[in-house]
């Protein structure tokens, strides 16, 4: 797996546009990643707009691959301001080590939800946040440290330790009549490897609903 850091000029009209709508840019990505008039292969990559901007003002997206992409396949003049050079993942990670016990530090936009009645619900409650991505790590092979609790009553709820942060709706447009909209959040942490090989699997799937829109990226960096 390839690790990319891009960088958008957004005095392209093209970066705008796909800044502000998420089932775009995606489609854009996919032109580094297959020949003109081909699908892109799914599960291909993963992406996540960054709340940082880089120094010179220009949005920053962080996209794992499984293959190296053709930057010049997208094809708009201005688009990309920069691309940082990629690193490998299996390589940086050490991920055919991976141990229980080993920490890292990681970052995940995702779409906590909950399906009723055959409809998804986005969890808005801080609670089900938390709950929400503590249950996805029991899946997918990790645990989160509690958070230190003050509650005096008789049955203190159990609580992780995660920043929780940029709740927004996301909006896009897959088609001209067609528009998605999907809730999303920011987890920010600590991780502690419980299922090695789970753990490696959903580094490289993702978490979550909303991949097409930049969501379910689970990045990841080791605790020294």
């Amino acid at each position: 797996m390839f690790l990319h850091r891009i960088h958008l000029d957004p005095r392209c009209r093209e970066a705008r546009r796909d800044l502000a709508d998420p089932y775009q840019l995606h489609s854009t990505l996919c032109r580094a990643f297959s020949k003109p008039d081909t699908k892109c292969p799914e599960g291909q990559f993963l992406w996540r707009l960054e709340p940082e901007i880089d120094p010179t003002g220009c949005p920053r997206i962080l996209l794992q691959s499984r293959t190296m992409p053709d930057w010049t396949g997208i094809g708009v003049k201005g688009w990309l301001a920069n691309a940082d050079p990629a690193i490998d993942l299996n390589e940086r990670l050490k991920i055919n080590s991976f141990r229980v016990g080993h920490r890292f530090r990681f970052r995940l936009r995702a779409n906590p939800c909950v399906t009723r009645n055959g409809k998804r619900l986005g969890l808005l409650r801080l609670e089900e946040q938390e709950t929400w991505v503590k249950r996805k790590g029991q899946q997918h092979g990790f645990s989160l440290p509690q958070s230190a609790s003050f509650d005096l009553s008789e049955s203190p709820q159990e609580r992780v330790d995660v920043r929780i942060s940029q709740e927004q709706m996301l909006r896009g447009n897959q088609h001209s009549s067609n528009a998605i909209e999907i809730f999303s959040v920011l987890y920010d942490g600590i991780l502690t490897i419980t299922d090695p090989d789970n753990f490696r699997m959903v580094l490289q799937l993702g978490i979550g609903h909303g991949k097409v829109m930049g969501l379910g990226l689970l990045s990841v960096a080791r605790v020294a």
